[in-house]
């Protein structure tokens, strides 16, 4: 059972604290896999937001942590305790995950933990990051930057956006797309926050590509065209982009490619079909053609992922024409983001992740 520490002290925004509790607390009835073992970390009974909190446990158990968690920071013009930096730090060198979510950025940016890494936070506070913290690279389009085991989410419900990565890198698109559907929040969403600075955001079910996406979807098998896209939605190519940019923060055909990587993912998880069978299924064409976006993607061969998240779930024979070339050794990828120009979270990290998953941690007391 992968463990996950939520590190609060007062001063933390209670929104984000709820959602990585709600993620992170219990599984939903349908997941039949270990959930996570979790701990709120702090010094003392703390103040977050109009509740008063009585953590678990003290901040000195983050070190013992798989996942550290740092919510919000309400107040960035002040400094965060020093307690909290240290334990943060400290956790990180012991190998730990170290994500914060919303304006937790500023924490482990004074843990020194991003520096020269590629990092986000709230879209209205990324220049006040980037100033105070100039060994950041600071991303402010994005909804969260996964770089090598230190992750960082923008503001408000992409912390929902960050902990379904989190999921999805630990038990698979499958698992991490039924917490979603029991959450009632959508599995993935493209684009980055861009999208939403100072422009209304649309409703689900009232934009223009409302019922283009559901018509996609139920045919992912077919060779779609951006052509065909734009026929069925009655407009141009030209405006489909246009459409495409406003609501996803992406092409029409990087969206498509998400989608059947996506699809990809779950057949490889829930399925024994083989990786050809899977190419047509998706609209792949062929196994070459699926391998060389999976692995361009998500950063594992099609045969890796299978056997990673397979394992997780429940045993099952390697399909028949699976090949030697699925089972090459992948490095690992850092600098693993979801923004207008990347269409899909990749799980890159997922090698660097199981590695250092295996080494040397603190007993756990």
């Amino acid at each position: 059972m992968t463990s996950v520490a939520l590190a609060v002290t007062d001063g933390m925004l209670h929104f984000e604290l709820a959602l990585a509790c709600e993620v992170f607390g219990s599984a939903p009835d349908a997941v039949r896999v270990p959930w996570y073992d979790l701990a709120v970390c702090g010094p003392k009974a703390v103040r977050v937001g109009p509740f008063r909190l009585e953590p678990d446990h003290g901040l000195d158990r983050l070190p013992y942590a798989d996942t550290v968690i740092v919510p919000g920071w309400a107040d960035i013009d002040r400094e965060p305790p020093a307690a909290l930096v240290d334990a943060v730090r400290a956790a990180h060198e012991a190998g730990a995950r170290v994500a914060s979510l919303c304006t937790g950025a500023f924490v482990l940016a004074a843990a020194g933990l991003l520096d020269g890494r590629r990092a986000t936070t709230h879209w209205a506070h990324t220049r006040t990051l980037a100033t105070r913290h100039p060994r950041v690279l600071v991303d402010p389009d994005v909804l969260y930057v996964d770089d090598g085991g230190v992750l960082t989410s923008a503001g408000k419900a992409a912390a929902m956006d960050l902990c379904l990565h989190l999921v999805r890198l630990d038990h698979g698109s499958s698992v991490a797309n039924t917490v979603a559907r029991n959450l009632v929040v959508p599995p993935h969403r493209d684009g980055g926050q861009a999208q939403f600075v100072s422009t209304p955001v649309p409703a689900p079910d009232h934009h223009p590509l409302a019922e283009l996406f559901p018509w996609v979807i139920e045919r992912l098998d077919r060779p779609l065209t951006v052509e065909d896209l734009a026929r069925q939605a009655r407009m141009s190519s030209r405006n489909l982009g246009r459409h495409f940019r406003s609501v996803t923060g992406t092409t029409p055909l990087q969206w498509l490619l998400t989608q059947r990587i996506r699809h990809a993912q779950e057949l490889l998880e829930t399925t024994d079909a083989g990786v050809d069978s899977i190419a047509a299924a998706t609209g792949m064409g062929t196994g070459t053609t699926l391998r060389r976006h999976f692995n361009r993607t998500v950063g594992v061969p099609p045969d890796a992922y299978r056997r990673t998240f397979r394992a997780r779930t429940r045993p099952g024979p390697a399909p028949a024409d699976s090949t030697a070339a699925d089972s090459a050794t992948v490095g690992a990828t850092t600098g693993t983001t979801t923004g207008p120009t990347t269409g899909s979270p990749a799980a890159g990290t997922m090698a660097a992740w199981q590695q250092r998953a295996t080494a040397t941690r603190p007993t756990r007391s």
